[in-house]
């Protein structure tokens, strides 16, 4: 399981939200198959999904993050919920570039590319949305970005993705420290300093813990900690979703796919979870259309 622990200055002048989240990367690199730079930033995208929506008050609220850029991964989305469970979609699972010549990285920018991100909030069942242009691609500043343009809220975001030599995840988290109204200016100046001092997330994580990576971001501020989260990558893909889809075909299409000599599968396409109906389950669900047809 992921960590995330949340966390107030003792002032009120910020909090911040830190994960672990290596088991939520391999994860996603077992079920999408991804390439090292695909697993970059599929992995940073699920990783600020997890931290936002851990900031999600109630527990039917979701939040969603939509990274369309013109990259070769494609488009990017992770859906996060109240305890940071996360899943996700990536348009090129196969992506991956060579290492940057300028810092041996994994070229996470052009992965994700120029284009559009979207941040939208379903809280009580409505829907509130937020966009902000790409800045980078590298996700973490582009997450500050929105927020700092779109939400009007300071905040330091840090990201990070360690893919070892077999392509699995070696070190996986990232931080989320937002500034509250009337915050001190020397809090701040600390903040940021810290920030720019403090050692990659990854290495941090990498034999470390997230008690420390948060101890490095709030060194020399007084904090709380005020709670603990564990989480995963979880989807909520269901037999009853996949029935109320194939319902929602109606008769006529539902007696070709009783016509069909292949098997009816519906695949989820967050999970890779395969949903079979036999010819008696697609009789039963066609008489159920039958039913409700007027």
């Amino acid at each position: 399981m992921a960590r995330i622990l949340r966390a107030m200055t003792q002032d009120g002048s910020a909090r911040a939200v830190v994960i672990d989240g290596r088991s939520i990367v391999n994860r996603a690199i077992e079920i999408h198959r991804t390439a090292p730079t695909a697993t970059a930033a599929f992995g940073r995208v699920l990783l600020g999904a997890s931290l936002m929506g851990s900031l999600l008050g109630e527990e039917d609220d979701l939040l969603t993050l939509r990274f369309q850029g013109d990259g070769g991964g494609g488009t990017l989305l992770a859906s996060a919920d109240y305890k940071g469970n996360v899943r996700g979609l990536i348009g090129d699972p196969s992506c991956d570039y060579p290492l940057r010549e300028a810092d041996g990285k994994l070229d996470v920018g052009r992965c994700v590319g120029k284009g559009q991100l979207t941040v939208t909030r379903s809280v009580g069942g409505t829907p509130f949305q937020g966009v902000a242009e790409i800045q980078t691609g590298e996700i973490a500043q582009d997450l500050a970005y929105y927020f700092a343009t779109s939400e009007q809220v300071p905040t330091l975001c840090a990201l990070g993705v360690l893919v070892d030599t077999d392509g699995s995840c070696k070190a996986a988290g990232g931080a989320l420290i937002q500034l509250l109204p009337y915050a001190d200016p020397e809090v701040t100046d600390r903040l940021e300093a810290n920030a720019a001092k403090l050692p990659p997330v990854t290495t941090v994580l990498d034999g470390g813990t997230p008690e420390q990576l948060l101890a490095g971001f709030l060194d020399g501020i007084p904090f709380d900690l005020f709670d603990e989260i564990s989480c995963e990558y979880r989807c909520d893909c269901s037999r009853e979703r996949t029935d109320r889809a194939l319902l929602s075909l109606g008769g006529v299409q539902l007696r070709e796919l009783l016509d069909d000599p292949e098997e009816t599968v519906l695949s989820c396409e967050f999970c890779g979870t395969d949903y079979r109906y036999s010819k008696d389950d697609l009789r039963k669900l066609l008489a159920e259309a039958e039913r409700k047809t007027p």
